[in-house]
């Protein structure tokens, strides 16, 4: 069977998707969603669908979609997601969401609350933890390899010089971070974060936030819109009883460290994958074999949960840095 899909927001991101699901050969792409005419009409006549703008539109035209991408961006890259989602979860159609889940934490919870209630699979692409090389380190940690969990480390940033609300790089970068970090070591108990506004910077571009698992795991969080460059994006280091590992820039390197040995593995490039781009081929692969399998909504990887949970970990560290306190995750 072929998926038939739509893509909403026909921007950079929206057409990074279109490009993954033109490739696929389990899918189709059938419409393509933007409120600006030009992008929708564009898309529409280099990928050989129809075009729409609007959701209301492209639902009551009739058109069969078994799923659809959700690529809008926003405020805080996050803000125009809620009314499209909402609609089409609504119209019974499963979504696969661009992060932030959103920018407002009601609206994160109304669509996750909607797509429970009504059954319908819906995720986010936390694309950062379908690596191959994400998922070998994940599986030293429930082979039992690296002992009982102390500590997580999890660095990113990047040069992005874009400012908006005082807040952009917390909510538009980090859930990645949360994800992963989430992913390796569970929930999040309890936040202490700290804030820097970088030169010449109107927003909180760099931050250091701590974190307490529900588990007893601790961890830090090193994020910044100041740097990157030759220094790379993402380092993550998970350290257990027996040994610890590093995973550095989503997918090039994965290092093993035997706590009572000298001896080390390295690996590179696990699976192929040489780039963060190429993580989105990876992540939407997941999202249509377990559409095509009819998972349900509960069985989803990388969830509109997880995306929940992940924002929430933001707003937390938010709260603690506005009021100078430790903030408990489940009180935001």
């Amino acid at each position: 069977m072929t998926l038939k899909v739509g893509i909403v927001g026909m921007g950079n991101i929206g057409n990074i998707h279109a490009g993954v699901y033109k490739e696929n050969p389990k899918t189709e792409i059938v419409a393509v969603c933007d409120i600006i005419r030009e992008k929708a009409d564009r898309a529409a006549e280099k990928y050989g669908a129809k075009a729409f703008y609007s959701v209301k539109e492209m639902l009551s035209s009739g058109i069969l979609l078994d799923s659809c991408s959700m690529a809008t961006a926003g405020k805080e890259n996050g803000g125009d997601h809620f009314v499209p989602t909402m609609e089409l979860l609504e119209g019974g159609i499963p979504v696969l969401g661009e992060k932030p889940i959103s920018n407002d934490i009601e609206c994160a919870k109304k669509m996750v609350a909607l797509a429970k209630s009504k059954q319908i699979p819906y995720g986010i692409n936390l694309n950062h933890r379908f690596t191959p090389a994400a998922r070998r380190a994940r599986q030293w940690i429930d082979d039992g390899r690296l002992g009982s969990i102390n500590m997580i480390n999890m660095r990113m940033w990047i040069n992005n010089p874009n400012e908006s609300s005082p807040w952009f790089h917390l909510r538009a970068l980090h859930p990645h971070s949360f994800d992963v970090m989430r992913y390796f070591c569970g929930d999040v108990k309890r936040v202490a974060a700290f804030m820097k506004k970088g030169e010449g910077r109107t927003i909180w571009s760099n931050t250091q936030i701590l974190l307490e698992f529900k588990n007893g795991v601790i961890g830090t969080l090193t994020g910044s819109y100041d740097a990157g460059g030759s220094y790379g994006l993402e380092r993550c280091e998970v350290v257990g009883s027996k040994g610890r590992f590093v995973l550095e820039d989503a997918c090039e390197h994965l290092h093993f460290y035997n706590r009572f040995s000298i001896e080390t593995e390295s690996y590179s490039y696990l699976g192929g994958m040489r780039s963060f781009n190429e993580t989105f081929k990876d992540r939407i692969g997941v999202w249509i074999d377990q559409i095509e399998s009819g998972a349900r909504y509960d069985e989803i990887e990388a969830s509109g949960e997880d995306g929940l949970k992940a924002q929430l970990i933001i707003e937390a560290a938010i709260k603690s840095w506005e009021t100078g306190s430790i903030v408990d995750v489940e009180e935001v």
